[in-house]
């Protein structure tokens, strides 16, 4: 996990924050969420493989995948992106209980890519309470997956 003191989670009322300064370049790092060769390889917690279905990356454009869980657990997805404004920013609306709308920011820092990573959930409080149990850990191991993606690709 990226140690530079940038990087974590922090949780609200009905949001989570994850924020990663990642070792690759903006545009590399926009590539591996925007490529269903480099997504589908990191997306999801450790130990979650991904099948997509259905990968339309335009604002209105569908996003279906099945997360298999390491338990043998299948977890179907739909999303539909909001916006895609390369390389700065990506908005995704999850269809699917937990429903949240995710933002990613990618910003420039000299080479490297501050990574932040929201999402803020439509659920009731009481709901985000058991849904954040699993959810906060489920987005930093994705963001460690990320991180080992662009390790072995820049």
């Amino acid at each position: 996990m990226n140690q530079n003191n940038e990087s974590g989670a922090q949780v609200g009322e009905r949001e989570i924050v994850i924020t990663r300064v990642l070792d690759a370049p903006r545009d590399l790092v926009f590539d591996a969420w925007t490529k269903e060769e480099y997504l589908s390889k990191w997306w999801g917690p450790q130990g979650f493989t991904l099948t997509l279905q259905k990968f339309e990356m335009k604002p209105g454009g569908t996003w279906q995948f099945i997360m298999h869980g390491p338990d043998g657990v299948d977890y179907p997805n739909t999303n539909v992106f909001v916006e895609v404004v390369k390389p700065e920013r990506i908005v995704i609306k999850h269809d699917v209980f937990p429903h949240f709308l995710a933002t990613a920011i990618f910003a420039d820092l000299d080479g490297k890519t501050r990574l932040t990573y929201s999402t803020v959930f439509e659920e009731t409080a009481a709901i985000f309470e058991k849904v954040k149990v699993y959810a906060v850990p489920g987005a930093e191991q994705t963001m460690d997956r990320l991180e080992e993606l662009l390790a072995s690709i820049s």
